[in-house]
């Protein structure tokens, strides 16, 4: 008979955990669908470079075909510390998925044992009258052993929705690791170019010194001989250390640079001019930019991803917070052995047992409960508009970064004539005030008029650079390259391994982890 009211419990407690849990399920907010790029559809589309005809590549950074970027990608992927935050965020929300899965089953396990020994007081009044009649023992020991187990029945899927928010937020803490990385390989490539910039800026500053210190000489060689004045000479001296005071800020703006890209690496500043030299050319990509269709592009990018796992996260705490609106289906049991005295312990004789059910509802609560599904729900439609703005953004940012690319590219060509044409202004201008034929003030004119059409195309190159980066960026594009890689260099994962059992977690391959 008891064991079928123990089974018709169990049945009943099945049943009741079968219910649907409470709360909204989650489906993926609406946001603005965009069917083409406008500066891909443009009248200039041929010019700008761009094509939406195939899916723009994962490793972006090999378009540029330099070798050095490259290596400094691979080495911040490697040891970039920030990534590994990230990364170490991911390994936990893994184990905070077991601890979600262990609320489905009874959440207080207790097995235990002991021995009691007491001795009652001869000096009772009871007592010492029944050992007048009859011999009575005053010592007595107790001996159990058992195991007590209590579980919350979830009926109302307080505990399922548990588990649903912590497979969210594991692929939310993914997410987010593929966002630091994508914001990793474009900060290292955008570092990279300015530091080539600054470099080429520097070779130009020096150049411009010596055209300049040559035009000096000439001055001097002309008032020696009372061809001119020392006017000439003092504009001469000017423009000559005006130019030569470049150098320092730009050498300090190099370093600085420097400084940040060893951040980005992981590693010290010293080891910088060993990666780069001391001079280099800005990076230029291939002509023709494959950048897909929009419509890829919340697939693509991991802060729409992260943002819509926000969102589900929630979702599930709205449902938990609802489930406290209704009572709590307890059930408990123990079962054991007891008995006076160690030898009859473990007989069939001292089996003892204990099962009950019971049921707690915070009634009188306040409205505490129902404000706290109000908090968590507006939480949620928080996290809704979050989403929704975060796709804007992208899309805004992506358009921003291809018409800054495609404009900038027009820059360059003006530049690169305005260069070649106050350069050549500059050699006449030489050339006719050493005949005499003109001042010197047209030397001073066309040499400062050459320095900033050179500085004006250095700035313009990096920038078509540093456009196509943030273009790549904003597609999403990068964090591939850590499919079927751990979150954590094997020389960490180890050392966490050491210090505490992982079991099987530190090798999962993120594509199980993802929960995508």
């Amino acid at each position: 008979m008891t064991l079928h009211r123990l089974m018709g419990t169990a049945i009943c407690a099945a049943t009741l955990a079968a219910c649907a849990p409470v709360g909204p399920d989650f489906v993926r907010p609406n946001s603005p669908v965009v069917k083409q790029w406008i500066e891909v559809n443009s009248p200039n589309a041929n010019a700008s470079g761009l094509t939406s005809r195939s899916a723009p590549v994962v490793k972006w950074w090999e378009t540029f075909n330099d070798p050095t970027l490259n290596r400094l990608i691979a080495e911040a992927y490697a040891q970039n510390l920030s990534l590994q935050v990230a990364g170490a965020r991911v390994l936990q929300a893994r184990a905070q998925l077991g601890i979600a899965f262990g609320e489905l089953y009874p959440q207080s396990q207790v097995a235990g044992g002991s021995i009691e020994q007491r001795r009652i007081s001869e000096n009772l009044g009871p007592i010492s009258d029944i050992r007048r009649i009859i011999p009575l023992d005053t010592e007595f020991s107790t001996s159990q052993v058992g195991f007590d187990a209590q579980w919350e029945l979830d009926v109302w899927g307080a505990q399922r929705r548990g588990v649903q928010a912590a497979r969210s937020n594991l692929a939310l803490q993914v997410a987010n690791y593929d966002d630091a990385l994508v914001t990793l390989t474009g900060d290292v490539a955008a570092i990279y170019i300015n530091i080539r910039s600054l470099q080429e800026a520097l070779a130009v500053a020096r150049e411009n010194i010596q055209l300049q210190q040559e035009s000096l000489d000439l001055t001097e060689l002309r008032f020696n001989n009372g061809v001119t004045t020392e006017l000439d000479v003092q504009e001469s001296t000017a423009l000559l250390n005006n130019t030569k005071a470049l150098v320092p800020e730009l050498q300090s703006d190099l370093q600085q640079a420097k400084n940040t890209l060893a951040v980005l690496l992981g590693t010290t500043p010293s080891r910088m001019t060993g990666l780069l030299g001391n001079s280099g050319r800005i990076p230029t990509a291939r002509s023709n930019v494959a950048v897909g269709v929009p419509t890829e592009l919340l697939r693509r990018r991991p802060d729409v991803r992260a943002a819509e796992l926000a969102a589900a996260t929630q979702s599930a705490e709205v449902g938990i917070a609802m489930a406290d609106l209704y009572p709590q289906f307890i059930l408990s049991g123990s079962f054991g052995l007891q008995a006076s005295g160690g030898r009859d312990l473990f007989s069939s004789n001292s089996v003892t047992g204990l099962t009950s059910a019971g049921v707690v509802w915070n009634v009188l609560n306040y409205g505490r409960i129902k404000n706290n599904v109000r908090a968590q729900d507006a939480a949620y439609q928080a996290l809704i508009a979050n989403y929704q703005n975060t796709v804007l953004t992208a899309y805004s940012e992506v358009e921003s970064a291809m018409v800054a690319y495609t404009e900038s590219r027009k820059q360059v060509a003006l530049y690169q004539n305005s260069v070649d044409a106050s350069r050549r202004a500059a050699e006449i201008a030489v050339d006719q005030y050493r005949d005499g034929i003109a001042s010197y003030s047209r030397i001073l004119n066309t040499q400062t008029a050459l320095l900033r059409s050179q500085a004006n195309l250095i700035e313009a190159r990096q920038q078509v650079s540093a456009n196509l980066v943030a273009v790549y960026k904003g597609l999403g594009g990068g964090w591939q390259i850590r499919q079927n890689r751990e979150f954590l260099p094997e020389t960490v994962l180890a050392e966490m391994a050491y210090r505490t059992d992982w079991g099987d977690l530190l090798e999962q391959t993120p594509t199980r982890a993802s929960l995508n």
